[in-house]
């Protein structure tokens, strides 16, 4: 029998992904470790490789398909004896929410399939596609079709989409039908507005649509999440860069092997001020505090359609020459994406740096489970009292942020007050 090639799931927060290209066809050969696609996961873009030898028989899900589900077949490997014919006898297991180019392969060629109309708006303007299960589960909550925006392959409405109604409505003025009440001090989830709701709520200007990628859907779930269920409080200092700057310097004329930059010694110095406070490297959870055993730095990576977060791992044994040159690989990975789960999955603490495009200071989002992200504005010149006088000074504002249930606000403060003098005092980094 030809062996299923399943959807991996390429992350832990993965539940289904897009097949962006296939990198073998029809009747190649395929070895151990060679590529065969690559997929779109929450994450980012990766390389799929395959663990079995063999030649790719078929090809069940083609390139562009959205939305299969973990552990769905997308392809079939026959063996080294086995022929074509050995493909007659496979027959792909049934999923209501499988996506239509999958479940119509059984009947249709994949370049004739096209999405079934299960039923009408009701003004009558158009056609709704959504799965069967989808459409019952509709039906027995007494929720509008009309008024959902389906998350599936072409728009099509599928569980997901009528169990993110059914949980945001809750409370939330406009819903489909009367909403609960919720728990004393339970957060209530962000409506769950359709293209329509927007529309109309914005007065129907013109505009364009971005069609919304895996990527982007878990970085608006998951900090929506963060900023209703984390507690956040925050912290800002400013510290003089000066000397942090003239020290950069001429450690860099000192060799052309590296190039560090100032974001090098942010994480450097936040590594170092984590092990000095080691109750501000903490994570929460509902059984104990976790105080992590090792400093492993999460640096936002700006993409084309989000972020990303390579970990600098052990950030606190390395010195600023390895930190420069591992940052820069990883970022250039990242947005080739190229980065391996571990390089990006994990970290205790992050840092989130929009110095680069002149801002001053902001305060971003914790990304769960981390107790804190620091945020750093741009180096700039500013007035500052020393000696009783009035001189000029080059400084950075650095924000943290900080999951209260976790890390309080003496930690905090004591945290920033050990970054603030490693920044300003920059030789002591390499103690």
């Amino acid at each position: 029998m030809p062996i299923e090639i399943l959807m991996p799931a390429l992350s832990p927060t993965m539940t289904e992904g897009n097949v962006t290209k296939w990198l073998k066809k029809e009747g190649d050969e395929v070895h151990s470790g060679d590529v065969l696609a690559e997929i779109e996961t929450d994450k980012a873009t990766m390389e799929f490789e395959a663990i079995d030898d063999g030649r790719l028989g078929k090809i069940l899900v083609p390139e562009g398909a959205e939305g299969i589900k973990v552990n769905q077949p997308i392809a079939l490997l026959l063996g080294e004896d086995e022929d074509v014919s050995a493909l007659d006898k496979f027959v792909p297991p049934a999923s209501e929410d499988a996506p239509v180019a999958r479940r119509q392969q059984e009947t249709v060629p994949v370049q004739a399939a096209a999405p079934v109309a299960l039923e009408k708006a009701g003004n009558g303007a158009g056609r709704i596609f959504a799965s069967p299960l989808a459409r019952r589960m509709a039906q027995q909550a007494g929720l509008d079709l009309a008024a959902i925006t389906g998350s599936g392959p072409q728009g099509r409405i599928v569980k997901a989409d009528i169990e993110a109604v059914l949980s945001a409505e809750r409370g939330v003025p406009g819903s489909h039908r009367p909403a609960a009440q919720p728990a004393p001090f339970a957060p209530v989830p962000a409506p769950v507005l359709s293209k329509e709701r927007v529309l109309a709520l914005a007065g129907n200007p013109p505009y364009t649509e971005r069609p919304l990628t895996a990527m982007r859907r878990v970085i608006a779930k998951r900090l929506t999440e963060s900023k209703q269920t984390v507690p956040h409080f925050y912290l800002t200092v400013d510290c003089e860069t000066d000397e942090l700057l003239k020290f950069r310097t001429e450690l860099n004329a000192k060799s052309d092997a590296y190039r560090i930059s100032v974001n090098d010694f942010v994480i450097r110095a936040a590594a170092l001020a984590l092990r000095q406070v080691p109750a501000a490297n903490a994570a929460w959870s509902e059984e104990a505090i976790l105080l992590w055993d090792t400093v492993d730095i999460a640096v936002a990576v700006a993409l084309e359609d989000g972020l990303i977060t390579p970990i600098v791992k052990n950030a606190d044994r390395k010195g600023l020459a390895a930190i420069a040159s591992e940052t820069k690989d990883l970022a250039a990975r990242a947005r080739a994406g190229k980065l391996k789960l571990e390089e990006f999955q994990g970290g205790t603490f992050s840092i989130s740096n929009l110095g680069m495009f002149g801002v001053r200071d902001f305060a971003a989002v914790i990304n769960p489970p981390h107790g804190g992200i620091l945020a750093v504005g741009v180096g700039e010149q500013r007035p500052v009292v020393k000696n009783g006088a009035l001189a000029i000074a080059t400084v950075m504002s650095c924000t943290l942020s900080c999951d209260h249930r976790a890390v309080d606000g003496a930690v905090g403060a004591q945290f920033l007050a050990a970054f603030k003098k490693l920044v300003e005092d920059p030789l002591t980094m390499l103690l």
